[in-house]
């Protein structure tokens, strides 16, 4: 017995105690190959130079109020950020995770407008199906909708138009292009319905991770979402806090798309696990608003700006620039892709293989012929991820997948350092928790 608020509460979890490069090791000597901590953990659990960079934070300084002081790490790591970042991105402002981030992102759009008087800006629009943060704003402007059914009579009214999720909403005979610029005008429809001069922004995930499952938007959808927001002046919030710090190929997931957003967010990887941290990135015009305006953006935590997470970060965002290995998790993606199509290509419960980078989904159903998903009430995702734990693997599956309700995937986010025999280990070991998982 212990005294830990865990969060199953029925769970009788594992000690762990150790980690090896992609592995987690128990208080038993059980190694699990880690390939879903919520795409956290990018650079493996053994990095030395960020184990390096958190000692020497540590004796040196480890807190000062940035309502006081700024520090050192926290200043090199925003000039790096920027250096790399899209587009016109000019400032980051840091916090210790997703949720804080994508709060962050809200309150300073709605901030902005009030700065260059346009109080009557307030609306937000997001998409169905999306996973935003579990803080009341965040799960707000989220669409998955198992998470936010319970808080919802405390949730800020915004609304959700459709994802660009292809596999289950594009009618046969549309083209795929047809189809995302279809969904896209969704969004000025919904402008035009709220009334264009009361809309402060739109927010999206790049690449929509555990709700649909690393669901990718088809090639023009974010060009056209690109054009609608500045023919609106509606700001445009997109949402790395899982897809980014190079884990779909690029160290900025949207710079795949060929776009550029007013506000980033990103958290999970930009730490890799060895601190929590994460962090809203504005525009020059943004930040310009407030610092020409009142100066002070009226927000704020404690533990932002902690100088032993901003050096755990700088390490990190170094090992992953330096060793260019974004373009590594583009290349084992690849191979990781290839060898789930060739485990599961042909699959009868397996309907979609999906994925940038090592972001990757598998899409369970019941019937592959009309993608008909299981009944909820067989928990197929929940079975999965205990038989997946048991087989030595931690992965990520989720239900609910299509409507909140409906549906399961499997969510897969290995370590950028993986090796060809590690994929292998992870395709056979799934293999085997989806053979006994799966009704027959």
């Amino acid at each position: 017995m212990n005294h830990v608020f865990a969060r199953h509460t029925k769970s009788d979890l594992p000690v762990a105690v150790g980690g090896d490069g992609c592995y987690l090791i128990d208080a038993q000597g059980k190694r699990y190959l880690d390939c879903g901590d919520a795409a956290v953990s990018c650079l493996g659990h053994s990095n030395p130079a960020v184990i390096k960079a958190v000692q020497d934070q540590v004796e040196q300084i480890a807190f000062a109020h940035t309502g006081f002081m700024t520090s050192e790490p926290a200043e090199a790591l925003a000039d790096l950020l920027i250096k790399h970042a899209p587009g016109d991105l000019d400032r980051v402002y840091f916090v210790s995770g997703g949720s804080e981030a994508t709060e962050a992102a809200i309150k300073l759009a709605r901030q902005y407008f009030l700065e260059i008087d346009q109080p009557e800006r307030r609306h937000v629009i997001a998409r169905r199906q999306s996973y935003h943060g579990n803080t009341l704003g965040a799960l707000s402007a989220g669409g998955n909708a198992w998470r936010r059914a319970q808080f919802a009579p405390m949730l800020i009214e915004m609304t959700h138009i459709a994802p660009c999720y292809e596999y289950a909403e594009k009618p046969e005979g549309e083209s795929s292009f047809d189809y995302g610029q279809r969904v896209a005008n969704e969004l000025e429809t919904e402008i035009l319905r709220l009334g264009p001069n009361t809309v402060m922004a739109f927010m999206a995930e790049p690449v929509v991770g555990a709700t649909l499952g690393a669901v990718v938007a088809v090639d023009g959808y974010f060009k056209r979402i690109r054009e609608i927001c500045d023919q609106y002046g509606v700001l445009l919030i997109l949402d790395e806090v899982m897809c980014g710090m190079g884990r779909t190929g690029h160290l900025f997931a949207c710079d795949h798309d060929g776009v550029a957003p007013d506000i980033l967010c990103i958290a999970k990887g930009l730490g890799a696990g060895y601190q929590p941290i994460g962090a809203m990135l504005c525009t020059g015009q943004i930040y310009g608003a407030i610092r020409d305006g009142s100066g002070f953006f009226q927000h704020g935590h404690t533990y932002i700006g902690h100088p032993v997470a901003t050096a755990a970060a700088l390490a990190v965002v170094r090992e992953l620039t330096d060793r260019d290995l974004p373009a590594r998790a583009g290349v084992m993606g690849e191979k990781l892709q290839s060898a789930l199509q060739a485990a599961f290509g042909q699959h009868p419960n397996i309907g979609d293989i999906r994925g940038r980078g090592l972001f990757r989904g598998l899409e369970l159903i019941a019937d592959r012929d009309n993608q008909t998903p299981f009944d909820p009430s067989l928990g197929v995702a929940g079975k999965i991820k205990k038989a997946a734990v048991a087989e030595g693997l931690i992965c990520y599956p989720m239900s609910g997948t299509r409507d909140g309700k409906n549906g399961d995937h499997i969510l897969l986010a290995p370590p950028f350092i993986i090796e060809d025999e590690q994929i292998e280990e992870l395709v056979t070991k799934l293999a085997r928790a989806i053979q006994v998982s799966i009704p027959s």
